[in-house]
């Protein structure tokens, strides 16, 4: 097998990119409340901070709600959304990063 297959499973991996921030805090703690199972691998260059896990992640609003201690709309995360890898499907309830074909 080569590298490049036995590395497949790294292209599997979904996640946000986050602007630095209060916010960017709050959801990578929603993230790893609403996800147990998951491990995640966090990387902080100071200026973003790139979160990925493999197949599929979520967070919920009232997750986020319950760390900031305030209401939240789901669309205030978008405004520290740099990026993502990934597919991602954006309700008012949730947002969820996912493949729906993996290596």
């Amino acid at each position: 097998m080569n590298d490049k297959n036995a590395e497949g499973h790294l292209h599997n991996r979904v996640g946000p990119i986050f602007r630095a921030g209060e916010l960017a805090s709050a959801a990578i703690e929603a993230l790893e409340e609403d996800n147990p199972d998951k491990e995640f691998f966090i990387e902080d260059r100071t200026a973003y901070i790139r979160v990925v896990t493999d197949k599929e992640c979520v967070i919920r609003r009232d997750t986020m709600e319950d760390i900031l201690g305030r209401p939240f709309e789901m669309q205030e995360l978008e405004t520290v959304l740099g990026s993502f890898s990934g597919q991602i499907e954006a309700e008012e309830e949730f947002m969820r990063f996912y493949f729906t074909k993996t290596l």
